[in-house]
């Protein structure tokens, strides 16, 4: 049996590449089986590029090696071929939900909502560091999520 989950945040560069490179170490740590990993972008600015450079930098210092995703940007077909779509903030999640089709069997969920040190008092979302430049605090968020997402599966 395959589990597929699909991060998803703005453009696709910096968070939810990151969600999904982190998230698949963290697992095959574990000795996970049976679970497939993607990312993809509410927008298309960056369809076909590479995580940002500075998000590769950080998430490679810490042993995650993200150099061979792309952006994308998420379709409707993605309702159907994902078990789970994680998204980063509010706003991806509103535009998920907005653009998801009726019949959809994906869920859907921030990612925050895996965080156990965050879900009572902390962040409601990820931070795009593409705007903050604290590309570590959101490595550390997403960390803290995906280790929350694996124990939940």
């Amino acid at each position: 049996m395959s589990y597929r989950i699909l991060f998803v945040c703005l453009g696709n560069i910096c968070r939810s590449p990151s969600a999904e490179g982190v998230t698949r170490v963290l697992a095959q740590q574990r000795g996970l089986k049976g679970l497939q990993f993607d990312s993809a972008g509410t927008g298309a600015w960056h369809v076909g590029e590479p995580p940002y450079a500075a998000m590769q930098a950080t998430a490679l210092a810490r042993g995650y090696d993200l150099s061979d995703l792309r952006a994308r940007q998420v379709t409707t077909e993605d309702f159907d071929r994902f078990d789970l779509i994680v998204a980063m903030d509010g706003d991806n999640l509103r535009d998920l939900k907005g653009m998801r089709p009726a019949s959809a069997r994906a869920a859907l969920h921030l990612f925050t909502h895996y965080a156990p040190d965050t879900t009572d008092v902390g962040p409601d979302h990820v931070p795009d560091p593409y705007y903050t430049r604290d590309f570590d605090g959101t490595l550390d968020l997403i960390e803290s999520c995906a280790n929350g997402l694996i124990d939940q599966l």
